[in-house]
């Protein structure tokens, strides 16, 4: 029976990928196999010794210690692209409410006081300022070419937008996704410079961080309308403000609410809105739980942050899965500590990822402790489960 600590309210679509016959879930539990959590902070919380996996109902993992995760020998798992639909739908709405003065228009209207025929001659005289502008023909710059930010792209071309995308590390499978029409950037500044529109959707890391700052703001165009549905903290939010005050930029969506942002004239923030609808919960949920119990019955590894991906049928006999530093004579060093204990090797899969290694490898009975606790003593080895 595989115990899951649930840190946060998982979609019940995805718990119901985890049977109940082999599975035990809750939000209290003692000695878990895997955690599922969406946005709890584990930074500063005790990680059971038992733990063996972590799936996030998401795609951004900063909640989540990954480098302490990786040194346990713990993969991480999240959700690409499960809520990409949703997030895009976002961004079109974020681009429409700031060309067309949506908010402004609406707060204008309710405060409207009088009879009928009194707020109609108030809206007549009124609506000329929130006048705006349609998107076909403008430029939208798409910064971060994963599954959402394609689906951006895509989706404003389908608009009648000209498109701009940065992301040097777009796979080719990636760009096969994206349409033909979007136009390639070399760098972040050349990108800048030539768009009406900038989305982000890249995580938050130290490269990122102000990626839109008081000196980028100077090199782009005037009355340019930003907008951030991926983390608070990519955008300098000071450098924004001010910049909508000197007239360079006309509006400012987000999904990250300050104190300096949340009653600005120019600036519409939404309470972190990205993924909130019930398709992308249910995507979300069901895509991690799968990747959790494959994992924990099979040792296979689908979306992983941390960890190589790694996908072995599995044979008769059982089934071996050692984490490991990416050193040199790894795989020979525990093929031999197999050998030594009598198991002959059926199938085996090695792969790596930057300083970590996995190993998968069905052997043709089980393998008795003292085999498991030879290639534990390996050094560098730094966890290993007998599936």
């Amino acid at each position: 029976m595989y115990k899951i600590l649930t840190l946060n309210n998982i979609s019940v679509a995805g718990l119901e990928r985890l049977p109940r016959e082999s599975y035990e879930v809750a939000s209290e539990i003692q000695h878990p196999d895997a955690i599922l959590l969406r946005s709890f902070k584990m930074h500063d919380m005790d990680i059971p010794p038992t733990l063996k996996a972590i799936g996030r109902a998401g795609a951004g993992v900063n909640n989540i210690p990954v480098e302490k995760m990786s040194a346990a020998g713990i993969p991480v798992f999240n959700a690409p692209g499960a809520n990409a639909n949703a997030v895009k739908e976002l961004v079109i709405t974020g681009m429409l409410l700031a060309c067309r003065n949506i908010c402004q228009a609406w707060e204008f209207a309710r405060e409207l006081e009088g009879d009928d025929a009194t707020v109609n001659k108030q809206v007549e005289a009124g609506k000329k300022n929130f006048g705006g502008f349609e998107l076909p023909g403008r430029t939208l710059g798409v910064i971060g070419l994963g599954a959402i930010g394609r689906q951006v792209a895509n989706a404003a071309i389908a608009l009648g937008m000209k498109v701009v995308g940065f992301d040097p590390g777009i796979t080719v499978e990636g760009a096969w996704a994206l349409s033909a029409n979007v136009k390639k950037a070399a760098t972040v500044d050349e990108l800048l410079a030539q768009v009406d529109f900038v989305t982000f959707h890249v995580p938050l890391i130290e490269a990122t961080k102000h990626m839109i700052n008081a000196q980028r703001l100077k090199n782009m165009k005037d009355n340019v309308v930003i907008l951030n549905f991926a983390r608070g903290g990519i955008v300098d939010d000071a450098a924004v403000s001010e910049a909508i005050k000197a007239g360079k930029v006309y509006a400012y969506v987000c999904d990250f609410p300050t104190n300096l942002l949340k009653k600005h004239e120019r600036v519409i923030t939404l309470p972190h809105l990205g993924a909130s609808t019930v398709e992308a919960e249910d995507n979300c949920a069901i895509m991690v739980a799968e990747q959790v119990r494959d994992y924990l019955e099979n040792g296979n590894i689908t979306h992983s942050v941390n960890f190589p991906e790694v996908n072995m049928p599995r044979t008769e006999g059982m089934r071996i899965a050692v984490v490991n530093s990416n050193v040199p004579n790894m795989v020979g060093q525990i093929t031999t500590a197999l050998a030594e204990g009598g198991l002959n090797i059926i199938d085996m899969l090695n792969k790596s990822r930057s300083d970590l290694a996995y190993t998968l490898v069905d052997v043709d009975k089980d393998a008795p402790d003292t085999v498991l606790d030879a290639v534990r003593a390996i050094e560098g080895v730094l966890a290993v489960r007998a599936i």
